[in-house]
């Protein structure tokens, strides 16, 4: 490894700190969650290491609970996950064009919904190496937090359980704000976002669509209409 992307490996432990610091509480709930369903830790663990989504992971331990069938799981995953599909192919594009596609794989694996948010905020393009960096420390928080969860879940007062769960927000918003605040077209598409996220909420006729089919479609829309009206500009010095 060059001291280039050394550099921005450590940048990424550095970023990935307070997300896996997030993730560890988040999971403590995942784990719980799992325990109650018959899960021991070790599955449990191994699930959070190979599915970073809180979403499809609550969604999964449902459906294994009742028995159903694998196809049943993994459509279910599929439309609970799509979401990353966009945010992979947003973020392929600030690789390199020369990036190879061993990177531009492994980049893709470790989306989440966090590490896109600081991944996609960096400045020019993006070093892979920036985004192993972040999983590096993140993913472990998020499957430590999930066997913690398993381990330990019932010691703790039901009230601390349930504030664990707040981080998550608290989170995304470490992730929007900072910027948010530094460009108004950011802001704007924030408060756009969650308008719109109220009305696929409590509208009748698309509250009944699924979370995931709903972060897809406000993802196209709302991303569709920023690059036609405020196109970024391509930097010569951002391809170096």
């Amino acid at each position: 490894m060059n001291s280039y992307n050394l550099q921005n490996f450590r940048d990424g432990l550095r970023d990935g700190i307070p997300i896996a610091l997030g993730y560890l509480a988040v999971s403590f709930t995942l784990g719980i969650a799992a325990r109650n369903f018959g899960i021991h830790a070790f599955p449990a663990t191994i699930m959070s290491l190979t599915n970073f989504t809180s979403a499809g992971e609550f969604a999964a331990l449902s459906i294994i609970s009742m028995g159903a069938p694998y196809l049943e799981l993994a459509l279910s995953q599929a439309i609970i996950n799509l979401r990353y599909l966009l945010m992979s192919c947003a973020l392929s594009q600030k690789l390199s064009e020369d990036s190879s596609l061993f990177h531009r794989f492994w980049t893709g694996f470790f989306i989440t919904d966090e590490i896109f948010g600081v991944s996609s905020s960096r400045p020019g393009k993006l070093n892979p190496f920036y985004t192993y960096g972040t999983a590096a420390v993140a993913i472990p928080g998020w499957a430590l937090g999930t066997c913690l969860g398993v381990v330990l879940g019932t010691a703790l007062p039901a009230r601390i359980t349930r504030a664990l769960s707040v981080a998550l927000y608290g989170m995304f918003l470490a992730v929007i704000i900072p910027p948010a605040r530094k460009n108004k077209v950011i802001a704007g598409l924030v408060i756009a976002a969650m308008l719109c996220s109220s009305l696929f909420s409590y509208l009748p006729f698309l509250s009944g669509i699924s979370t995931g089919m709903k972060v897809i479609i406000l993802t196209i829309l709302l991303s569709g209409a920023a690059a036609i009206l405020f196109p970024v500009k391509e930097d010569n010095k951002d391809a170096e």
